[in-house]
């Protein structure tokens, strides 16, 4: 059985990236597209658009040529946007880091994409030479007016010269190769073509505008522009005509202060975000008042957590599914079909199938298994590895997800687990974001994951590891657990640490807290 989107299918313009995202940016003139909240410094959609066209035509004078690899290594800045639309219209492809990435992850990430150009900030310039051990790097540029040791300043790519010319882009070139979270294996980087960006922000916008439209609304840009869900929603506010307030770094406070004075009307978050909004009691101290609409992605929330957070803040708070291989949303819940728990209906364009695990047979509603996937969003293939994308995605086109879930009667999604986290206990198999969420509904409890642990009995039983926020002891939480699963569910071994690991997007690193647990001895983990 396959599920469609509700919504039609939305056709494709065959133009360019940034010429399908700023087509209405002489509409918009004097709106301010992009604000810098720490600073307060505003590009408004004229000037966006302008600083688009200046380092098209400056990269290209300078040497870059179609196909070339730029990568950007930012917080959320207005240069990023800017730089990563230039590089599109110069006909370039933008790989995007964490600029808190290891000397490492940096180098097997330069050297994989194969880039010639890199945009940093002074902060992390040293890490980026080291990096560079091939010396690949043609140039190297730095936001701020005076540049850092040796790099050139960004400035110099806004300087007024002649237009570019000359440059022909086909909706089937590569834009972008964002690269993998990680979190099952090295980072690979993930083909996205013009065709695959277009289409990724039509899937986005249209659903999101049936809950609220964006033009002249104010969002949040908290959510990294590195990762897909962040660059995501830069481009769908770019399309859509709305204005997006930066933040850099999260910080309680500070995030909080921004939403009040700013008057934030669109807040995408992640799941610990929305946990701590309807926990934290600092969420009294500010006005939230303006907040319409709380959006969740990257990983599973909680039905509790989801209906506590819209219960506090009087908001709706609705989720999301997507992947970096789908160039952002494959799903979503809207205003008026929002059931709690469900990441929604397929978004346009977007079909979808849940099979067996074992035999790959299609299910029906409310059977669990394997999520698959097919759109004109969906990646060409991973960068130099031709074996991971064909186990990936089939003759057919269908890409595999490895997420667990299910599809009821209304064609609502619910994503169970990721089919790599299954903890199998004597034959049962449990689903590691089940037991956590019902662990984050525990009023002494901050933060959980669970894991696999290795038992010699059992193969693998559950064990939590937990953040505290209030006096609890391992036995209170492991009953209170008992007592609202099944008996093979229930937890077996419990640790209070001080923070769980996670990507910036949110996601918890099981792969290092089951490398650890299994690095442990067994008398350590009794």
């Amino acid at each position: 059985m396959v599920f469609r989107s509700p919504y039609s299918d939305v056709g494709i313009p065959e133009v360019p990236f940034p010429q399908f995202l700023l087509d209405r940016a002489g509409e918009l003139s004097d709106t301010p597209a992009l604000i810098d909240a720490p600073t307060r410094r505003t590009l408004t959609y004229a000037q966006l658009a302008d600083g688009v066209d200046r380092v098209a035509a400056n990269l290209s004078a300078r040497g870059m040529r179609k196909g070339d690899v730029f990568a950007i290594m930012t917080p959320n800045l207005p240069e990023f946007a800017v730089t990563f639309l230039g590089v599109l219209s110069a006909g370039g492809v933008v790989t995007t880091l964490n600029p808190l990435y290891t000397v490492d992850e940096i180098a097997h990430q330069l050297e994989d994409a194969r880039a010639l150009y890199l945009l940093t900030i002074p902060q992390v310039l040293d890490k980026a030479r080291q990096a560079d051990t091939k010396r690949s790097l043609r140039e190297v540029f730095v936001v701020g007016e005076e540049g850092a040791r040796g790099a050139t300043p960004f400035n110099v790519l806004l300087a007024a010269g002649p237009p570019l010319s000359g440059v022909a882009i086909n909706t089937s070139d590569i834009a972008m190769l964002p690269y993998s979270s990680g979190t099952t294996g090295l980072p690979k980087g993930v083909i996205l073509t013009h065709r695959n960006l277009i289409a990724g922000v039509l899937a986005a916008a249209v659903p999101i505008q049936a809950s609220l439209n964006l033009k002249n609304k104010t969002g949040l840009g908290l959510l990294p522009f590195f990762h897909i869900a962040g660059s995501c929603i830069l481009c769908v506010f770019l399309y859509s005509g709305g204005t997006l307030v930066l933040l850099p770094r999260f910080d309680l406070e500070s995030f909080l202060a921004t939403i009040q004075d700013y008057r934030i009307q669109w807040a995408p978050l992640v799941p610990p975000i929305v946990v701590a909004l309807s926990k934290h009691p600092a969420v009294d101290a500010y006005d939230l008042s303006s907040l319409e609409l709380i959006s969740s992605g990257a990983a599973p929330l909680g039905a509790d957590v989801q209906h506590a957070c819209a219960e506090r803040l009087k908001v709706s708070v609705l989720q999301g599914y997507g992947m970096t291989e789908a160039a952002g949303l494959t799903h979503v819940s809207v205003e008026g079909k929002n059931k709690s728990g469900s990441v929604g209906q397929c978004a346009p364009n977007v079909e979808c199938k849940v099979v067996d695990i074992a035999t790959t047979a299609d299910l029906g509603p409310n059977q669990c298994g394997e999520l698959y996937i097919r759109g004109p969003q969906m990646m060409k293939g991973y960068l130099n590895n031709a074996e991971a994308t064909n186990q990936c995605i089939d003759r057919e086109g269908w890409y595999r997800t490895g997420d667990i879930g299910y599809a009821d009667e209304d064609g609502c999604f619910y994503i169970v687990d990721r089919v790599k986290d299954l903890i199998k206990y004597k034959g049962f198999q449990i689903a590691p974001a089940e037991l956590e969420g019902l662990l984050l509904t525990h009023s002494a409890i901050s933060d959980a994951a669970v894991i696999a642990s290795p038992d010699e009995e059992a193969g693998e039983v559950p064990k939590a590891l937990v953040v505290l926020k209030g006096p609890a002891t391992a036995e209170e939480i492991m009953s209170f657990v008992t007592a609202h699963v099944a008996p093979y569910k229930k937890i077996r071994r419990l640790e209070f640490v001080e923070q769980i690991p996670k990507t910036p997007a949110g996601k918890i690193l099981r792969r290092v807290l089951c490398e650890r647990e299994r690095s442990l001895g067994s008398e350590a983990r009794l």
